[in-house]
């Protein structure tokens, strides 16, 4: 089913050569259609969810967007940024750490794979990363471990890419991300997203992402914003 997909090291290599790119939000995911506002909403919400943060984990971190938008909320949390890039890594590193009086952790490596512990973090973010995920076992395992990895009352937020279940549905918003990318460019840029989701991406929809966080154990889940093929929404852990 996934067969002629990316391999791990094809996209991480990608990533290494597109630091500059995502080191600006608004460069960087000009592609994710709301971008900006998904990521404010995300981290207003975190912030009045989880105002007594200590720890934060990004997963696929990038140049660290995400960290830094938190922290002007919820200032000196400690950051431990997760990503398959060692030059993002090191770029999230040179930025967070004069944002935050807490520690910064760097952790090359898969979230497939790594270990990421139980009850650590009062808030996981995970922006445009989750989409790489193959198969129901590869999702079902990865949200898990980080339901693990929160703390009780840690909230998880994602950000991304995702499709729909009714197939006219899906034509119609890929026609209208389709119009949205030329005018963003051109019809090249268009070509050229298009082709890279195509080779490297298995997005889900909301509903069965939202199915999954239920079913790993979150208490209750939201969604926060939805525009075409993208949305942000998460879920809250019980006490």
């Amino acid at each position: 089913m996934y067969e002629g997909k990316s391999s791990v090291d094809e996209i991480r290599r990608r990533f290494d050569q597109d630091v500059e790119r995502f080191s600006n939000l608004e460069t960087g995911q000009s592609a994710t259609i709301d971008a900006p506002l998904a990521l404010d909403l995300v981290t207003q919400v975190v912030a009045r969810l989880n105002p007594s943060a200590t720890a934060l984990l990004d997963v696929g971190c990038g140049a660290g967007n995400y960290a830094l938008k938190l922290l002007q909320r919820l200032p000196g949390l400690d950051v431990t940024l997760l990503d398959l890039s060692r030059p993002m890594l090191d770029r999230a590193v040179e930025r967070v750490t004069p944002a935050t009086t807490g520690k910064v952790t760097a952790i090359q490596g898969d979230v497939r794979e790594v270990e990421l512990g139980r009850e650590q973090y009062d808030v996981i973010l995970a922006g445009a990363v989750l989409h790489h995920l193959r198969g129901d076992q590869e999702w079902e395992h990865v949200f898990a471990k980080l339901y693990d990895a929160l703390k009780p009352g840690g909230s998880f937020w994602i950000v991304d890419l995702i499709t729909h279940a009714i197939p006219q549905v899906q034509e119609v918003m890929w026609e209208r991300y389709g119009a949205y990318l030329t005018g963003l460019r051109d019809e090249a840029y268009r070509d050229h997203v298009f082709a890279y989701i195509e080779r490297e991406d298995t997005p889900r929809t909301v509903m069965y992402q939202l199915d999954l966080l239920r079913s790993v154990g979150f208490r209750e889940v939201e969604i926060l914003h939805k525009n075409n093929c993208f949305a942000a929404f998460g879920g809250v852990k019980g006490p």
